[in-house]
Protein backbone atom coordinates (compact mmCIF):
# COMPACT_ATOMS: atom_id res chain seq x y z
CA UNK A 1 0.00 0.00 0.00
CA UNK A 2 1.62 3.26 -1.07
CA UNK A 3 1.03 6.34 0.69
CA UNK A 4 0.88 10.13 -0.90
CA UNK A 5 2.74 12.25 1.31
CA UNK A 6 1.64 16.33 0.32
CA UNK A 7 4.56 18.47 0.30
CA UNK A 8 4.56 22.25 -0.33
CA UNK A 9 3.44 22.24 -4.18
CA UNK A 10 0.51 20.67 -2.83
CA UNK A 11 -1.13 23.61 -0.99
CA UNK A 12 -1.68 26.20 -3.56
CA UNK A 13 -3.80 23.05 -5.14
CA UNK A 14 -5.67 22.34 -1.82
CA UNK A 15 -6.33 25.91 -1.00
CA UNK A 16 -7.47 26.64 -4.28
CA UNK A 17 -9.90 23.30 -3.98
CA UNK A 18 -11.53 25.35 -1.09
CA UNK A 19 -13.10 27.95 -3.81
CA UNK A 20 -15.52 27.87 -6.50
CA UNK A 21 -13.63 29.91 -8.89
CA UNK A 22 -16.89 30.67 -10.62
CA UNK A 23 -18.40 32.22 -7.24
CA UNK A 24 -15.41 33.89 -6.19
CA UNK A 25 -15.98 35.39 -10.14
CA UNK A 26 -19.69 36.05 -9.78
CA UNK A 27 -18.69 38.07 -6.78
CA UNK A 28 -15.41 39.50 -7.42
CA UNK A 29 -15.85 40.69 -10.83
CA UNK A 30 -18.91 43.36 -9.63
CA UNK A 31 -16.77 44.31 -6.60
CA UNK A 32 -13.41 44.86 -8.66
CA UNK A 33 -15.36 47.20 -11.25
CA UNK A 34 -16.87 49.17 -8.60
CA UNK A 35 -13.68 49.53 -6.75
CA UNK A 36 -12.29 50.03 -10.59
CA UNK A 37 -14.89 52.56 -10.78
CA UNK A 38 -14.29 54.34 -7.61
CA UNK A 39 -10.66 54.65 -8.80
CA UNK A 40 -11.34 56.14 -12.17
CA UNK A 41 -13.51 58.80 -10.52
CA UNK A 42 -10.73 59.66 -8.32
CA UNK A 43 -8.54 60.04 -10.86
CA UNK A 44 -10.52 62.69 -12.50
CA UNK A 45 -10.26 65.07 -9.50
CA UNK A 46 -6.35 64.08 -8.66
CA UNK A 47 -3.93 66.60 -9.30
CA UNK A 48 -0.75 66.24 -12.14
CA UNK A 49 2.90 66.51 -11.24
CA UNK A 50 3.88 69.88 -11.04
CA UNK A 51 5.97 71.27 -13.93
CA UNK A 52 9.29 71.70 -13.17
CA UNK A 53 9.53 75.14 -15.25
CA UNK A 54 7.54 78.21 -14.43
CA UNK A 55 7.59 80.88 -17.40
CA UNK A 56 7.26 84.63 -16.05
CA UNK A 57 6.89 87.85 -17.84
CA UNK A 58 9.23 90.49 -15.99
CA UNK A 59 9.80 93.78 -17.38
CA UNK A 60 12.17 96.38 -19.02
CA UNK A 61 15.96 96.07 -18.77
CA UNK A 62 17.04 97.13 -15.61
CA UNK A 63 13.81 97.41 -13.72
CA UNK A 64 11.86 96.20 -10.83
CA UNK A 65 10.27 93.38 -12.20
CA UNK A 66 13.30 91.87 -13.69
CA UNK A 67 15.15 91.99 -10.25
CA UNK A 68 12.00 90.31 -8.73
CA UNK A 69 12.40 87.84 -11.30
CA UNK A 70 15.68 87.04 -10.73
CA UNK A 71 14.88 86.17 -6.78
CA UNK A 72 11.84 84.60 -7.49
CA UNK A 73 13.74 82.07 -10.24
CA UNK A 74 16.84 81.65 -7.05
CA UNK A 75 13.79 80.53 -4.67
CA UNK A 76 11.76 78.51 -7.08
CA UNK A 77 14.98 77.02 -7.75
CA UNK A 78 15.82 75.33 -4.27
CA UNK A 79 12.61 73.32 -4.83
CA UNK A 80 13.59 72.10 -8.41
CA UNK A 81 11.64 74.61 -10.43
CA UNK A 82 13.18 76.27 -13.48
CA UNK A 83 12.41 79.91 -13.85
CA UNK A 84 11.92 81.40 -17.52
CA UNK A 85 12.02 85.27 -17.11
CA UNK A 86 11.09 86.69 -20.48
CA UNK A 87 11.26 90.65 -20.55
CA UNK A 88 8.74 93.04 -21.58
CA UNK A 89 7.73 96.46 -21.91
CA UNK A 90 6.05 96.16 -18.64
CA UNK A 91 2.73 95.66 -17.36
CA UNK A 92 0.51 96.45 -20.38
CA UNK A 93 2.94 93.69 -22.47
CA UNK A 94 2.28 91.58 -19.61
CA UNK A 95 -1.39 91.61 -19.39
CA UNK A 96 -1.46 90.88 -23.13
CA UNK A 97 0.58 87.88 -22.92
CA UNK A 98 -1.19 86.57 -20.51
CA UNK A 99 -4.41 87.04 -22.80
CA UNK A 100 -2.43 85.38 -26.03
CA UNK A 101 -3.12 81.66 -25.73
CA UNK A 102 0.15 81.60 -28.09
CA UNK A 103 2.48 83.21 -25.30
CA UNK A 104 2.51 80.12 -23.28
CA UNK A 105 3.23 82.83 -20.08
CA UNK A 106 2.30 81.36 -16.57
CA UNK A 107 2.92 84.37 -14.82
CA UNK A 108 3.62 88.16 -15.12
CA UNK A 109 4.12 91.24 -13.01
CA UNK A 110 1.61 93.60 -13.22
CA UNK A 111 1.05 97.38 -11.74
CA UNK A 112 -2.27 98.03 -10.33
CA UNK A 113 -4.57 100.32 -12.45
CA UNK A 114 -2.52 98.88 -16.04
CA UNK A 115 -5.84 97.12 -17.22
CA UNK A 116 -9.33 96.24 -16.22
CA UNK A 117 -10.50 91.96 -16.68
CA UNK A 118 -12.45 91.15 -19.77
CA UNK A 119 -15.60 88.91 -18.90
CA UNK A 120 -14.78 85.10 -18.32
CA UNK A 121 -11.08 86.00 -18.53
CA UNK A 122 -8.91 83.45 -16.79
CA UNK A 123 -6.98 85.35 -15.17
CA UNK A 124 -6.13 85.68 -11.09
CA UNK A 125 -3.99 88.17 -8.80
CA UNK A 126 -2.28 86.63 -5.84
CA UNK A 127 -2.43 89.96 -3.96
CA UNK A 128 -1.05 93.09 -3.43
CA UNK A 129 2.93 92.84 -3.44
CA UNK A 130 4.51 96.27 -2.45
CA UNK A 131 4.19 99.78 -3.60
CA UNK A 132 4.86 101.10 -6.83
CA UNK A 133 5.39 104.60 -6.40
CA UNK A 134 5.35 107.03 -9.34
CA UNK A 135 8.69 109.18 -9.21
CA UNK A 136 8.77 112.36 -10.63
CA UNK A 137 12.36 113.58 -11.24
CA UNK A 138 13.20 117.08 -13.13
CA UNK A 139 16.89 118.83 -13.42
CA UNK A 140 17.56 121.73 -11.71
CA UNK A 141 17.37 124.33 -14.51
CA UNK A 142 13.60 122.97 -15.23
CA UNK A 143 12.71 124.94 -12.30
CA UNK A 144 12.80 128.78 -11.53
CA UNK A 145 16.19 129.27 -9.39
CA UNK A 146 15.98 128.16 -5.66
CA UNK A 147 12.39 127.10 -6.32
CA UNK A 148 11.55 123.35 -5.74
CA UNK A 149 8.43 122.43 -7.94
CA UNK A 150 5.70 120.80 -6.36
CA UNK A 151 2.95 120.75 -9.04
CA UNK A 152 2.89 118.37 -12.04
CA UNK A 153 1.42 121.56 -13.99
CA UNK A 154 5.00 123.23 -13.56
CA UNK A 155 5.94 120.88 -16.20
CA UNK A 156 3.81 122.54 -18.37
CA UNK A 157 5.81 122.88 -22.12
CA UNK A 158 8.92 120.98 -20.87
CA UNK A 159 10.57 117.58 -22.32
CA UNK A 160 9.08 114.91 -20.46
CA UNK A 161 10.16 111.01 -20.13
CA UNK A 162 6.84 109.09 -19.13
CA UNK A 163 8.11 105.61 -20.29
CA UNK A 164 8.33 103.01 -23.05
CA UNK A 165 4.88 102.11 -24.89
CA UNK A 166 3.36 99.18 -23.14
CA UNK A 167 4.39 99.72 -19.51
CA UNK A 168 3.01 100.71 -16.25
CA UNK A 169 4.66 103.99 -16.30
CA UNK A 170 3.65 105.17 -19.40
CA UNK A 171 -0.08 104.45 -18.71
CA UNK A 172 0.09 105.96 -15.18
CA UNK A 173 2.04 108.82 -16.58
CA UNK A 174 -0.93 109.96 -19.33
CA UNK A 175 -3.42 109.78 -16.81
CA UNK A 176 -1.73 112.15 -14.12
CA UNK A 177 -0.82 114.45 -16.89
CA UNK A 178 -3.96 114.53 -18.36
CA UNK A 179 -5.44 114.86 -14.59
CA UNK A 180 -3.33 118.19 -14.45
CA UNK A 181 -3.86 119.64 -17.53
CA UNK A 182 -1.04 118.38 -19.89
CA UNK A 183 -1.06 116.41 -23.29
CA UNK A 184 0.76 116.20 -26.24
CA UNK A 185 -0.71 119.66 -27.33
CA UNK A 186 1.34 121.60 -24.90
CA UNK A 187 4.18 119.48 -23.30
CA UNK A 188 6.87 117.42 -25.61
CA UNK A 189 6.57 113.79 -24.50
CA UNK A 190 8.83 111.27 -24.87
CA UNK A 191 7.60 107.45 -24.65
CA UNK A 192 11.27 106.13 -23.30
CA UNK A 193 12.14 104.64 -20.26
CA UNK A 194 15.58 102.73 -20.25
CA UNK A 195 18.72 104.18 -18.07
CA UNK A 196 19.67 106.64 -21.40
CA UNK A 197 17.48 108.84 -19.66
CA UNK A 198 19.79 109.55 -16.81
CA UNK A 199 22.25 111.05 -19.01
CA UNK A 200 19.86 112.66 -20.96
CA UNK A 201 18.66 114.53 -17.67
CA UNK A 202 21.78 115.66 -16.72
CA UNK A 203 22.67 117.04 -20.18
CA UNK A 204 19.62 118.77 -20.31
CA UNK A 205 18.20 117.10 -23.04
CA UNK A 206 15.03 116.33 -21.55
CA UNK A 207 13.62 118.07 -18.54
CA UNK A 208 11.59 115.40 -16.36
CA UNK A 209 11.37 111.50 -16.22
CA UNK A 210 8.62 109.89 -14.62
CA UNK A 211 9.15 106.35 -13.48
CA UNK A 212 7.06 103.71 -11.63
CA UNK A 213 9.11 100.94 -9.44
CA UNK A 214 10.05 100.62 -6.12
CA UNK A 215 13.51 101.80 -4.84
CA UNK A 216 15.34 98.82 -6.17
CA UNK A 217 14.54 99.88 -9.45
CA UNK A 218 17.97 100.48 -11.28
CA UNK A 219 16.55 104.02 -13.01
CA UNK A 220 15.33 105.35 -9.37
CA UNK A 221 18.15 104.39 -7.43
CA UNK A 222 20.58 106.23 -9.86
CA UNK A 223 18.61 109.13 -9.86
CA UNK A 224 18.11 109.31 -6.75
CA UNK A 225 22.12 109.78 -6.11
CA UNK A 226 22.34 112.17 -9.46
CA UNK A 227 23.55 115.45 -8.67
CA UNK A 228 21.48 118.25 -10.14
CA UNK A 229 18.02 116.18 -10.52
CA UNK A 230 15.50 116.77 -8.00
CA UNK A 231 12.00 114.50 -6.93
CA UNK A 232 9.12 116.23 -6.82
CA UNK A 233 6.94 116.45 -3.55
CA UNK A 234 2.92 116.43 -4.88
CA UNK A 235 1.46 118.78 -3.47
CA UNK A 236 -2.02 117.34 -5.19
CA UNK A 237 -1.58 113.81 -4.20
CA UNK A 238 -5.10 113.55 -2.51
CA UNK A 239 -6.87 114.90 -5.45
CA UNK A 240 -4.29 112.09 -7.71
CA UNK A 241 -5.38 108.87 -5.14
CA UNK A 242 -8.96 110.61 -5.47
CA UNK A 243 -9.33 110.75 -9.31
CA UNK A 244 -6.97 107.67 -9.78
CA UNK A 245 -8.83 105.36 -7.08
CA UNK A 246 -6.15 102.58 -7.36
CA UNK A 247 -3.36 104.80 -6.07
CA UNK A 248 -2.52 105.45 -2.87
CA UNK A 249 -0.73 108.51 -0.84
CA UNK A 250 2.63 107.66 0.38
CA UNK A 251 5.38 109.50 1.92
CA UNK A 252 9.13 109.19 1.56
CA UNK A 253 10.31 110.16 4.81
CA UNK A 254 13.43 112.53 5.12
CA UNK A 255 16.72 110.44 4.71
CA UNK A 256 14.85 107.26 4.11
CA UNK A 257 17.27 106.21 1.32
CA UNK A 258 20.40 107.60 3.11
CA UNK A 259 20.26 109.04 6.60
CA UNK A 260 24.13 109.62 6.24
CA UNK A 261 23.90 112.19 2.97
CA UNK A 262 20.02 113.19 3.84
CA UNK A 263 18.13 111.88 0.83
CA UNK A 264 15.64 112.97 0.21
CA UNK A 265 16.56 115.92 2.37
CA UNK A 266 12.42 116.36 3.31
CA UNK A 267 9.79 114.35 3.42
CA UNK A 268 8.41 113.92 -0.23
CA UNK A 269 4.72 113.17 -0.77
CA UNK A 270 4.08 110.62 -3.73
CA UNK A 271 1.12 108.00 -5.13
CA UNK A 272 2.11 104.34 -5.44
CA UNK A 273 -0.03 101.96 -7.33
CA UNK A 274 0.19 98.23 -6.30
CA UNK A 275 2.18 95.37 -8.24
CA UNK A 276 0.85 92.24 -8.32
CA UNK A 277 1.70 88.75 -9.93
CA UNK A 278 -1.02 87.66 -12.11
CA UNK A 279 -1.16 83.91 -13.19
CA UNK A 280 -3.32 81.56 -15.59
CA UNK A 281 -6.26 80.61 -13.63
CA UNK A 282 -5.40 76.99 -14.07
CA UNK A 283 -2.03 76.89 -13.11
CA UNK A 284 -0.66 74.60 -10.93
CA UNK A 285 -1.47 75.12 -7.35
CA UNK A 286 1.68 73.80 -5.79
CA UNK A 287 3.64 76.83 -8.12
CA UNK A 288 1.40 79.31 -6.83
CA UNK A 289 2.38 78.08 -3.24
CA UNK A 290 6.03 78.47 -4.07
CA UNK A 291 5.47 81.82 -5.54
CA UNK A 292 3.48 82.73 -2.67
CA UNK A 293 6.83 81.75 -0.43
CA UNK A 294 8.43 83.67 -2.68
CA UNK A 295 6.49 87.07 -2.62
CA UNK A 296 6.97 86.61 1.14
CA UNK A 297 10.39 85.97 0.94
CA UNK A 298 11.34 88.81 -0.82
CA UNK A 299 8.64 91.45 0.10
CA UNK A 300 7.79 91.14 3.37
CA UNK A 301 11.02 92.92 4.61
CA UNK A 302 10.81 96.68 6.13
CA UNK A 303 10.73 99.22 3.15
CA UNK A 304 10.88 102.87 2.57
CA UNK A 305 7.07 103.16 2.68
CA UNK A 306 5.90 100.18 4.73
CA UNK A 307 6.74 98.26 7.59
CA UNK A 308 7.71 94.92 7.96
CA UNK A 309 4.60 91.90 7.57
CA UNK A 310 2.82 94.55 5.10
CA UNK A 311 3.02 92.89 2.35
CA UNK A 312 2.27 90.85 0.92
CA UNK A 313 -1.24 91.18 1.65
CA UNK A 314 -4.97 89.61 0.29
CA UNK A 315 -6.09 92.32 -1.82
CA UNK A 316 -6.55 91.47 -5.01
CA UNK A 317 -5.38 93.95 -7.78
CA UNK A 318 -8.06 94.47 -10.37
CA UNK A 319 -8.30 91.14 -11.23
CA UNK A 320 -10.20 88.36 -8.52
CA UNK A 321 -7.65 86.77 -5.77
CA UNK A 322 -6.75 83.01 -6.82
CA UNK A 323 -8.04 80.85 -4.62
CA UNK A 324 -5.13 79.22 -3.69
CA UNK A 325 -3.46 82.66 -2.81
CA UNK A 326 -6.75 82.93 -0.79
CA UNK A 327 -5.92 79.69 1.44
CA UNK A 328 -2.16 80.69 1.63
CA UNK A 329 -2.70 83.92 3.12
CA UNK A 330 -4.82 81.94 5.88
CA UNK A 331 -3.00 78.94 6.56
CA UNK A 332 0.27 79.98 5.39
CA UNK A 333 2.55 77.01 3.36
CA UNK A 334 0.83 73.51 2.93
CA UNK A 335 1.42 71.39 6.10
CA UNK A 336 3.31 68.35 3.99
CA UNK A 337 6.15 70.94 2.65
CA UNK A 338 6.41 72.10 6.17
CA UNK A 339 8.20 68.64 6.90
CA UNK A 340 8.89 67.29 4.00
CA UNK A 341 10.95 68.18 0.43
CA UNK A 342 8.53 69.77 -1.90
CA UNK A 343 8.30 66.89 -4.47
CA UNK A 344 7.43 64.14 -1.82
CA UNK A 345 4.73 66.58 0.06
CA UNK A 346 3.20 67.30 -3.83
CA UNK A 347 3.49 63.47 -4.32
CA UNK A 348 1.75 62.82 -0.94
CA UNK A 349 -0.87 65.22 -1.62
CA UNK A 350 -1.77 63.55 -5.24
CA UNK A 351 -1.97 60.28 -4.01
CA UNK A 352 -4.81 61.26 -0.54
CA UNK A 353 -7.28 61.55 -3.57
CA UNK A 354 -5.90 57.84 -4.50
CA UNK A 355 -6.52 57.50 -1.08
CA UNK A 356 -10.29 58.15 -1.03
CA UNK A 357 -11.50 54.69 -2.69
CA UNK A 358 -8.90 52.60 -0.90
CA UNK A 359 -10.70 53.27 2.31
CA UNK A 360 -14.26 54.27 1.09
CA UNK A 361 -14.39 51.22 -0.63
CA UNK A 362 -11.66 48.36 -0.75
CA UNK A 363 -12.14 48.17 2.63
CA UNK A 364 -16.04 47.42 2.79
CA UNK A 365 -15.54 45.19 -0.53
CA UNK A 366 -12.50 43.20 1.71
CA UNK A 367 -15.50 43.11 4.75
CA UNK A 368 -18.28 41.74 2.79
CA UNK A 369 -16.89 40.15 0.21
CA UNK A 370 -16.31 36.61 1.84
CA UNK A 371 -19.75 37.35 3.37
CA UNK A 372 -21.55 37.30 0.00
CA UNK A 373 -19.32 34.71 -1.11
CA UNK A 374 -20.75 32.28 1.64
CA UNK A 375 -24.31 33.68 0.94
CA UNK A 376 -24.27 32.85 -2.33
CA UNK A 377 -22.94 29.12 -2.04
CA UNK A 378 -24.83 28.54 0.53
CA UNK A 379 -28.46 29.76 -1.26
CA UNK A 380 -27.38 26.66 -3.38
CA UNK A 381 -27.65 24.27 -0.88
CA UNK A 382 -30.72 26.08 0.94
CA UNK A 383 -32.57 25.37 -2.70
CA UNK A 384 -32.20 21.87 -2.81
CA UNK A 385 -33.36 22.10 0.76
CA UNK A 386 -36.60 23.82 -0.69
CA UNK A 387 -37.39 21.29 -2.88
CA UNK A 388 -37.00 18.55 -0.50
CA UNK A 389 -39.32 20.33 2.19
CA UNK A 390 -41.86 20.63 -0.52
CA UNK A 391 -41.71 17.16 -1.62
CA UNK A 392 -41.87 15.90 2.31
CA UNK A 393 -44.39 17.79 2.38
CA UNK A 394 -46.50 16.49 -0.35
CA UNK A 395 -45.73 13.21 0.83
CA UNK A 396 -47.42 14.26 4.32
CA UNK A 397 -50.02 15.27 2.48
CA UNK A 398 -51.71 12.50 -0.39
CA UNK A 399 -48.91 9.97 -0.43
CA UNK A 400 -51.30 8.35 -3.23
CA UNK A 401 -50.81 10.48 -6.11
CA UNK A 402 -47.67 9.24 -6.93
CA UNK A 403 -46.92 5.64 -7.10
CA UNK A 404 -43.77 4.76 -5.14
CA UNK A 405 -41.24 4.75 -8.08
CA UNK A 406 -42.22 8.25 -8.59
CA UNK A 407 -41.28 9.75 -5.34
CA UNK A 408 -38.22 8.21 -4.87
CA UNK A 409 -37.53 9.39 -9.02
CA UNK A 410 -37.73 12.65 -7.71
CA UNK A 411 -35.53 12.44 -4.73
CA UNK A 412 -32.91 10.67 -6.48
CA UNK A 413 -33.28 13.76 -8.79
CA UNK A 414 -32.13 16.35 -5.73
CA UNK A 415 -29.77 14.13 -4.92
CA UNK A 416 -28.35 13.46 -8.00
CA UNK A 417 -28.55 17.94 -8.36
CA UNK A 418 -26.97 17.76 -4.78
CA UNK A 419 -24.08 15.48 -6.02
CA UNK A 420 -23.68 17.79 -9.08
CA UNK A 421 -23.64 20.90 -6.73
CA UNK A 422 -20.07 22.75 -6.91
CA UNK A 423 -19.49 23.16 -3.48
CA UNK A 424 -16.16 24.57 -1.69
CA UNK A 425 -14.53 22.80 0.60
CA UNK A 426 -15.18 24.95 3.34
CA UNK A 427 -18.84 24.20 2.88
CA UNK A 428 -18.84 20.70 2.08
CA UNK A 429 -20.35 19.34 5.84
CA UNK A 430 -23.22 21.44 4.71
CA UNK A 431 -23.82 19.45 1.69
CA UNK A 432 -23.49 16.18 3.83
CA UNK A 433 -25.99 17.32 6.04
CA UNK A 434 -28.27 17.67 3.07
CA UNK A 435 -27.63 14.67 1.86
CA UNK A 436 -28.37 12.90 5.11
CA UNK A 437 -31.77 14.75 5.06
CA UNK A 438 -32.71 13.38 1.84
CA UNK A 439 -31.71 9.76 3.25
CA UNK A 440 -34.56 10.59 6.29
CA UNK A 441 -37.08 12.00 3.31
CA UNK A 442 -36.64 8.71 1.31
CA UNK A 443 -37.42 6.52 4.07
CA UNK A 444 -40.23 8.31 4.79
CA UNK A 445 -41.41 7.98 1.14
CA UNK A 446 -40.76 4.00 1.32
CA UNK A 447 -42.68 3.12 4.67
CA UNK A 448 -45.50 5.68 3.65
CA UNK A 449 -45.75 3.92 -0.25
CA UNK A 450 -44.90 0.47 1.56
CA UNK A 451 -48.14 0.81 3.79
CA UNK A 452 -50.19 2.86 0.74
CA UNK A 453 -49.11 0.04 -1.63
CA UNK A 454 -50.00 -2.91 1.44
CA UNK A 455 -53.51 -1.32 2.24
CA UNK A 456 -54.52 -1.10 -1.43
CA UNK A 457 -53.74 -4.64 -2.03
CA UNK A 458 -55.85 -5.84 1.50
CA UNK A 459 -58.86 -3.27 0.36
CA UNK A 460 -62.00 -5.26 -1.05
CA UNK A 461 -62.64 -4.51 -4.61
CA UNK A 462 -59.16 -3.85 -5.37
CA UNK A 463 -57.71 -5.97 -8.36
Amino acid sequence: MFSHKTGPSDKPRRRLSEYSLRDLLVVGLPLLLVLIAGFWAASIFIRPAPPDTLVISSGADGGAYQRFAAIYADILGRYGVKVVEKPSGGALDNLARLRDDNQDIDAAFYQGGSGEPQQDEAIESLGAFYYEPMWVFYRDGAAPRGRALDEILALKGKRIAIGGAGSGTHRLALEMLRASGLDGSNTHLIEKGDLGLIEMLTKGKIDAVFAVGPTQSAIVWSLLYTPGVRLMSLAHADAYSRQLPYLSKIVLARGAIDIGRDIPPADVTMVAATATLLVQADIHPALVDLLMQAATEAHGGPGVFHKPGDFPHATAVDFPLSSEAERYYKSGKPLLQRYLPFWAATLIDRLVVMAIPLFALLLPILRYAPVLYGWRVRSRIYRRYGELKFLEAEVERDTSQHTRDEWLARIDAIESDVHHLPTPLAFTDMAYTLRSHIELVRDKVERRTTTTDFQAATTPGQS
